[in-house]
């Protein structure tokens, strides 16, 4: 009896590890990582840049000071 599970649980090791085995070999796929660098790469080179539109420039920014009002708020809350 035991010799009979020795066998079953060894060739159903065996099996596990073969299909396994045989899965990872040959596996040669790239990452996800140098398939988008390779794409984005060939895309810019095929891709021409259209005409850059004039736009405004940024605002200066100003820093808000709290209101008399605005400050008493913060205080409640």
């Amino acid at each position: 009896m035991g010799n009979l599970v020795n066998e079953l649980v060894s060739g159903v090791v065996n099996s596990v590890l073969k299909e396994i085995l045989k899965k990872t070999t040959g596996r040669t796929t790239t990452t996800k990582r140098k398939r988008r660098k390779a794409a984005s790469a060939t895309a810019s080179r095929t891709t021409r840049k259209a005409t850059p539109v004039s736009r405004k420039p940024a605002r200066k920014q100003v820093s808000k000071r709290r209101t008399a009002a605005g400050r008493s708020r913060q205080r409640r809350a």
